[in-house]
């Protein structure tokens, strides 16, 4: 299937065409995620994605010109800033990197698994769109471990003089090889491992300590 715009005919109208709806944004890029996950970035055509939505390939090339624009969309969209006042607060920080990691369910977990998938065969089939791709996934976990070890550092609970810009760095990379190359999903005795005996020692915490 192709991967560029289709005729000028098959796209959205002028001034007169019906207003885009964001609802529908949102379902059709979500089904190019799963579609991304299921069979990677080379195999995926707008057929599956429009197949998955429910909508006609039309409807994608209205808003999308080709394959590599829909999935810059979709991927770009999974990750967003994070703000301090949204993340875990438990009081400690064990507590809240432990809530932070935490998968919802086990079927999140699985599913994390075969997206990173779907986004390493990405990185190799256009790696153009590897910033994009890092933005979204990569980034915002970044961001959130350095919110939640600047706020322990605020409290008295770990020393000013703590490396937290690269301690953020260490169980987003040590998470994203366990999904992308071990291809293994996130648990709970996983993320205990990573905050106990990495990340706590590495701020001058034992576990029991936090």
């Amino acid at each position: 299937m192709t991967d560029v715009e289709p005729p000028t005919s098959d796209r959205a109208g002028g001034p007169g065409g019906r207003p885009r709806d964001p609802g529908r944004d949102t379902a059709l890029l979500t089904a190019a995620l799963d579609v991304l996950a299921e069979v990677g970035y080379e195999r995926m055509t707008m057929d599956q994605v429009a197949a998955r939505a429910g909508a006609s390939k039309a409807t994608l090339y209205r808003r999308w010109r080709s394959k590599s624009e829909l999935v810059t969309d979709a991927v770009g969209r999974i990750g967003d800033s994070p703000r301090l006042e949204d993340l875990p607060d438990t009081g400690t920080l064990r507590g809240d990197l432990v809530a932070l990691m935490r998968p919802q369910s086990e079927e999140e977990s699985e599913r994390l698994v075969a997206l990173m998938g779907g986004v390493a065969s990405l990185l190799s089939a256009a790696p153009e769109l590897a910033e994009v791709a890092g933005s979204a996934l990569v980034e915002p976990f970044v961001a959130s471990q350095r919110l939640l070890l600047a706020r322990a550092r605020d409290r008295g609970e770990i020393d000013q003089d703590v490396d937290i810009d690269t301690i953020a760095l260490v169980t987003p990379a040590m998470t994203a090889y366990r999904l992308v190359v071990q291809r293994r999903p996130i648990d709970i005795p996983h993320i205990l491992r990573l905050v106990d005996t990495v990340v706590l020692p590495a701020v001058g915490l034992a576990a029991h300590d936090a």
